[in-house]
């Protein structure tokens, strides 16, 4: 029903002036309809599996976070930094968890491997 509803309260497409916005209309007309035809089963199931994926990284990376905490420099910096700012310490670790994604990601785009700071 909602669906019905949705689809008479949409309003029409007009033509455009251009080719380029007439395929880009055409397109986000495409992506509403993709959107609508969506079921509440693909959305529980897809709200089901995201806080799992969540769970299971942090859990994965709970202890490399840890140990980067408390040996690599430049992150045992910004530990402490977290805790003098009032961060209770798991705030603190989550926030090296996700140094450490990006600091993976930055080496997998640039292919090139994990050096330490020289001080």
């Amino acid at each position: 029903m909602l669906a019905r509803f949705g689809a008479l309260v949409e309003p029409e497409v007009r033509a455009a002036p251009s080719k380029i916005i007439s395929d880009l209309k055409n397109l986000h007309v495409a992506r509403i309809a993709l959107v609508k035809d969506r079921t509440a089963a693909e959305n529980r199931e897809k709200n089901l599996t995201s806080p799992l994926l969540k769970r299971h990284v942090r859990q994965a990376l709970y202890m490399p976070a840890l140990v980067a905490a408390r040996f690599n420099p430049d992150l045992k910096d910004k530990y402490q930094e977290f805790t003098a700012l009032g961060k209770p310490p798991k705030v603190a670790l989550t926030a090296i968890m996700k140094k450490l994604v990006i600091l993976a990601n930055a080496l997998i785009r640039d292919d090139r491997e994990w050096s330490p700071r020289m001080t």
